[in-house]
């Protein structure tokens, strides 16, 4: 069941889990435009970004473990 979990995953944990990493790649790109450019107000608005992003991952792992605690159930 682990090594085919992608293919039966919930289609929520596949949103979360791309929406986690959108984010978090824009926002590393935002941080390095910005800091290479001298721009702080565009390297500080990355950091909300990469939060929003860490924080959807781990939204994204308790939607995974239920998941998994629901298939071991049955």
């Amino acid at each position: 069941m682990l090594n085919e979990f992608w293919a039966t995953a919930p289609t929520r944990y596949k949103v979360l889990v791309f929406s986690a990493m959108g984010l978090i790649g824009v926002g590393i790109i935002l941080s390095l435009v910005g800091n290479a450019g001298g721009n702080q107000a565009l390297a500080m608005v990355s950091l909300p970004l990469i939060g929003l992003g860490l924080v959807l991952h781990i939204v994204g792992l308790v939607v995974r473990g239920q998941a998994i605690r629901k298939n071991l159930r049955r």
